[in-house]
């Protein structure tokens, strides 16, 4: 028999590169991404910089993928119709909470879909303590003794957290069809569509080239960027190992908050990202999908999205 053939070239490079440092990049493009958007939300608002970073992203992934639209059979229409309305409710709703309260508050109340997606999937009554040690952790955050809270940015953070609940029931879906960046291709476009009725009017008499260029800058930075590098990671790494990883996204946010956005937490803030970080690590024991044959290998866990 004969040998088989080893990576040369890039692929050689890419593959001396830990796994690990690919998912962590992802999450610090990620949530870079959403701090360096805090700007252009003040200028074009939070739909306005929504729509231009999705349609932006989409140049970019049908560039990158053409969509294979003529796979596309009538019963896919709904699920692909559906994602894509869901990915676009997740961001503008995502802009609109940083907007008002802090990026690393924004993170992780919206990281309670995640988690309770998996505890309720795991059919085991057991796992609902993890949405609620991280919804313990949210309150530390919000710290409601102070008496100033923003219900409207938590609400906004709430509804981007069911999104992403939406994302991840309808991502497992639609990848038993298409693969990672082909389904992105289609599912993209059609989140642009969707915020083009609330995005353009904000937007029309404000562009101009700079702007532009910057809205393209942040859609490379999320999604474009750290999907490619979530699935180079999946490929070296478990999806137990990649999902509990990820589970440090809403640190990252506090961070990137800390460093772009001088948004300096508390010491009661700083433990509740802990307890949010552990339980989403402790959801992902039992918060993995069983695949089966058809399954997309590329697809990531319950963590993954736009």
């Amino acid at each position: 028999m004969s040998a088989e053939p080893q990576p040369t070239g890039p692929s050689r490079a890419i593959e001396r590169v830990p796994p690990w440092t690919m998912a962590v990049a992802s999450m610090l493009l990620i949530q870079a991404a959403a701090a360096l958007s805090v700007p252009l939300v003040e200028q074009f608002g939070a739909a306005g910089t929504a729509w231009l970073r999705l349609a932006f992203g989409a140049v970019f992934f049908v560039l990158i993928a053409r969509p294979p639209l003529r796979r596309i059979r009538r019963v896919d229409v709904l699920p692909l119709l559906g994602l894509g309305l869901a990915t676009g409710m997740m961001m503008v709703a995502f802009l609109s909470a940083i907007d008002r309260i802090p990026l690393g508050t924004a993170v992780a109340i919206e990281f309670l879909g995640p988690l309770t997606v998996a505890a309720i999937r795991s059919h085991n009554r057991r796992m609902l303590v993890w949405p609620v040690l991280a919804l313990a952790g949210v309150i530390l955050l919000t710290e409601p003794w102070h008496g100033a809270i923003d219900l409207v940015g938590v609400g906004f953070a709430a509804l981007a957290g069911l999104g992403w609940a939406v994302y991840i029931l309808l991502t497992q879906r639609v990848g038993d069809r298409f693969s990672g960046i082909s389904g992105l291709s289609i599912t993209i476009p059609i989140a642009a569509i969707a915020t083009t009725f609330i995005g353009v009017p904000q937007v029309v008499g404000h562009l101009d080239w700079r702007l532009l260029l910057v809205a393209a800058g942040l859609a490379l930075l999320a999604p474009v960027i750290p999907f490619g590098l979530e699935m180079l990671a999946l490929r070296r790494m478990t999806h137990t190992a990649f999902g509990t990883l990820m589970a440090l996204e809403p640190a990252f946010g506090v961070l990137l908050g800390l460093l772009v956005l001088q948004q300096v937490p508390s010491v009661w803030q700083a433990a509740g990202v802990v307890l949010v970080v552990l339980a989403g690590a402790g959801a992902q024991r039992g918060g993995l999908r069983r695949r089966g044959a058809g399954d997309d290998p590329d697809l990531a866990p319950l963590e993954e999205r736009v």
